[in-house]
């Protein structure tokens, strides 16, 4: 009778930490849009999406961050416009993540962390612009009427973006690496 509950418990927690995780991507996704005070500089709020990359990728593969990350930017794509893709900068943020801490450059501290994700955001959101100057560059009719001001707002989001995520990641990052690493112990 044992084998048989010790197996039904370990299936209840598997079922729990897909319900926590899956529930962390939609409750991600559902702050996105929110601006509330203390949560925008200049119109951007924090990337929650990459906050939950980052945590994901600590202790895993880059392989499993990229695929975390091209799931969620997908989510965002599909919740935004398709152009620019947020994919390529969140599997970019996965994939670092995850070398980052395999070669022992990130601890798994808040400090660390949030520096890790400040560098990061300012990665994810030069991937946009690299990707709205391909499109400049290829196009009769941009959507910009410079590089000079893609750039310019470039520099602004990609500021504003890496403060915010950075100083909002421990409040993502400590629940969910808690909750993956008491799930961890179980197994």
């Amino acid at each position: 009778m044992a084998p048989y509950r010790s197996r039904r418990s370990a299936t209840n927690r598997q079922v729990w930490n897909w319900v926590v995780t899956i529930g962390s991507v939609f409750f991600c996704l559902l702050i996105l849009p929110v601006r509330l005070p203390g949560m925008d500089i200049v119109g951007v709020g924090p990337n929650w999406l990459l906050i939950w990359v980052v945590t994901w990728s600590v202790n895993r593969m880059p392989w499993e961050g990229a695929i975390a990350g091209i799931v969620l930017g997908l989510l965002q794509d599909g919740l935004s416009a398709p152009f620019p893709t947020h994919t390529i900068g969140l599997a970019i943020a996965g994939i670092l993540t995850a070398r980052l801490h395999q070669r022992r450059f990130l601890q798994e501290d808040l400090v660390s962390v949030a520096l890790v994700v400040f560098g990061l955001a300012v990665i994810t959101e030069t991937t946009m612009a690299l990707q709205l100057t391909a499109q400049y560059l290829s196009s009769e009719d941009p959507l910009y009427p410079s590089l000079g001001i893609i750039w310019q707002y470039q520099q602004r989001v990609a500021l504003s973006s890496a403060i915010l995520t950075s100083l909002w990641a421990p409040a993502l990052y400590y629940p969910l690496k808690k909750w993956w690493d008491r799930y961890r112990l179980n197994e």
